[in-house]
This record gives structure tokens, sequence and C-alpha cells, in this order.
């Protein structure tokens, strides 16, 4: 029986603090422009006391974050009480190599720490390489529209791993949300670098999935015992009735959201990292949802969805391990129901012989949730962005309860 790893996850933008990539660059160039376009957003109407982050356009701009930077022990002895056994991380490209071919020591060393942190807490650590924001001199050289973008990203996974080789580490994920990102960056142009083109949206998406086989095979050629794969966010689509119209529309979803960018790379990935949120009734159009619950985002609370997700994925055949599932809930009053039904989905699937080996909640901490600030609250852990103190809340208790259920069953299954 594999061993089951739970935990929580996070990224090294929303938490670390005082980084400079192309990110921090745009939140600064934007942020007095962010109040007025959150108006327009599904989610402006939800968030509980969205008017108070209306005011001050500092909180669209990441700054010092959660300082976690800092505070990593902290925060992974946190982690190690709420009785978690493994931690997802990022590590970020643009401290390691700020200057093309130029590599950081001093902040390899300093990831380098972060890693042992974890393992001396007995916490498996899940590393991903990228996860959205890249070094300004990349940005400068056309980003991911670069056709060399895909080597230059080789390199930097080949120093990192050759660097970390002697750590053991088992677990690499190369590419967070490929379809998210390049998505709300070149189709919406509503994230850096703000482009809306359906030509360099399919461009940047196959560009993405021969970064991610260069990455694989370099870290494979390091690292033979390494497994390694993407987090890739799929959506539950649900044709409603025997509408044969939403039945083409679901196929079509599936296809170029859920399957497109896996079929691209099933050869060369190990695992598939799942990052559950969306459920999407489809009735003639899409977005038909009943929204019965829905969280401080305006997002639907619909967990038997990650059972459907579960069980379209498994089409691979390979280990899956849910990278990223949480729920933006600021006052804590579903987030504990939440977990627990997301877990039963999860184990639904697994009774029927799909093969997850991990759940990651999203995430550890409150962090800084891109375009949308600091006012989202998904965090186990609450930061108070003023003073940096941490207070633990109860759904992450409960967490802890369920993790420790697991631990009862029958051959330490989920």
């Amino acid at each position: 029986m594999k061993k089951f790893f739970w935990g929580a996850s996070t990224s090294a933008h929303q938490v670390e603090g005082g980084n400079k990539n192309d990110w921090t660059e745009w939140e600064e160039k934007t942020a007095h422009e962010m109040p007025e376009r959150a108006k327009h957003r599904q989610w402006f109407k939800s968030m509980p006391n969205i008017y108070t982050f209306l005011k001050n356009h500092h909180n669209y701009v990441s700054g010092g974050a959660c300082d976690h930077y800092h505070h990593y022990e902290e925060d992974f002895n946190l982690a190690k009480s709420l009785g978690h056994n493994a931690h997802r991380f990022s590590i970020e490209w643009s401290r390691i190599e700020p200057r093309k071919g130029e590599f950081n020591e001093q902040e390899i060393e300093h990831y380098r720490n972060v890693i042992k942190a974890l393992q001396e807490r007995g916490l498996e650590p899940f590393v991903t390489l990228y996860h959205w924001t890249v070094p300004l001199w990349f940005r400068d050289e056309g980003g991911w529209l670069n056709r060399r973008s895909p080597k230059y990203f080789e390199r930097y996974v080949q120093k990192l791993t050759e660097s970390y080789k002697d750590l053991g580490i088992k677990f690499w994920i190369t590419i967070n949300e490929p379809e998210v990102y390049a998505g709300h960056s070149y189709l919406k142009g509503e994230w850096p670098p703000e482009i809306r083109s359906y030509r360099k949206y399919f461009k940047v998406m196959r560009r993405l999935a021969h970064t991610h086989v260069l990455a694989y095979r370099a870290i494979k050629s390091i690292n033979p015992n390494a497994e390694v794969g993407i987090a890739k966010n799929n959506i539950y689509f649900e044709a409603h009735g025997i509408n044969p119209w939403n039945k083409f529309l679901k196929w079509c979803a599936d296809y170029f959201w859920n399957y497109q960018f896996l079929n691209r790379i099933k050869g060369e990935q190990d695992f598939i990292g799942l990052n559950y949120y969306f459920h999407n009734r489809i009735n003639w159009s899409f977005g038909k949802n009943e929204n019965k619950k829905v969280s401080d985002m305006g997002w639907e609370i619909y967990p038997e969805g990650l059972y459907h997700v579960l069980c379209g994925i498994w089409r691979y055949k390979k280990p899956i391990y849910i990278t990223e599932n949480g729920v933006a809930d600021e006052e804590d009053k579903f987030r504990e129901e939440f977990i627990r039904e997301h877990v039963m989905a999860m184990r639904r699937a697994m009774s029927e012989g799909i093969d997850v080996r991990g759940y990651f909640y999203w995430s550890l901490l409150d962090n800084f949730e891109w375009d949308k600030g600091f006012a989202p609250r998904f965090g186990l852990v609450e930061i108070d962005y003023v003073t940096q103190d941490r207070r633990v809340r109860s759904s992450a208790e409960a967490y802890k309860n369920i993790i420790e259920e697991s631990l009862r069953l029958p051959e330490n299954s989920a």
C-alpha cells in the first residue's frame, strides 16, 4: 500500500513577500485600476467587506505578503502540528536566476534550507518549479512567446535538480495550471502580459507543453527515481438533462480544457496533480449552476464534481495527487464541511479503483490571490498582514481530525 499524503499547498509569490518579477511590476503599475476592475468581476458581490478593500489600492500589491520567506520554519511547525505529512510549495524562478544565465547561489541555498526544514519535520516536499511568475529578463525577451523559452526553463530546472540532487527530492511539479495562466494572460488579457489573442494563447499552450517535456527529461536524467508531473486545473462540466446540444458543449469543454494539455504530455508524466475548484452546469450555455452554496469568491461549492474529475483523468492510468482544493471563507463558516465532503468524494473514487495518493488543501496560509489581492481568505491559518501574526482556524483542527481518522482506516488508506 502506497503511503497517502495529507497536506496543504502554497506558492512563492503568494506567500513569500519581497519578490521582484513580472507580477510585482504589473501590480505596481495596475494597482490603482484594480478596484474599478473588480466591480465587473463575478466574485465582487460575494466577498465580505469588499468595499473596505476597494478603498485601498495597496491591497492589490503583494509587497511583504505573509513574509513566509522568513517565517517558513514557523509555518512548517504549524503544518506538522496539524497532522500534515507533506507540503506543496513553489520555488521562485526570479530569485534563482535574476539575470539571464546568472544563478544566485544564496537563493539556491535558501530553498535548500526550506526543503530540509520540511524533511526534518517529516513533511514530504512536493516542489513546484513554475507557478506563473517569471524573471524580468525572461519577460523582456518575450516571455512564453519566445521560441527559446522552453530551453531557458530547462536550464533553470537542470540547475535546481543538480543543486538538490543530494536531498533525495521525490516529487516535482513542473508547471501549475498552464491553461489558467495562458487563458488569463494571453486570451482574456487580464493578467500580465495582458495579451488578447487566440493565436498567441494556443502558441503559449503548445510551448508550455514542450517546456514540461524538456523539464521532465532534465529531472529524470539527473534523478531517475524522481516522480514528475504537472498541477492541472480540471472542471466538472455537467450536461444538464438529455439535450444533445448540452452534451456536445460538454464534450468540447472537456476536450479543450480538461484533456488537451494532458494528451500532449501523456507519455512524459509519472503522476497527475489535480487542482479542483469548479463545477460548470451546461444548459444551452455554460454557467447555469444552481449556486445553492457559494464561497466568498462566488464559486459554487460542489464536492461531487471532484469525484467526476477524478474519474475523468483516470483514463491516463497515472497516480493522482489532489494538489489544490480549497475555499475562500473569511468567517470559516463552511471550510470544515467543504474539506470533509471533498475528501468523501475522493474516497468514493478510490473505492472504485482510482489511484489517488494525496490530498493537499489550498492553502496552508491566507495569501495574495493574484488580481483579487488580499481580500479572499483561503487559509487553514489566518494571517494578520500588519503584524504577520498567525492564527490557526478551527477548520484546520477539523482537517487534522479527518487526517487522524484516516489513519485508523484499514491498511492506512485514505
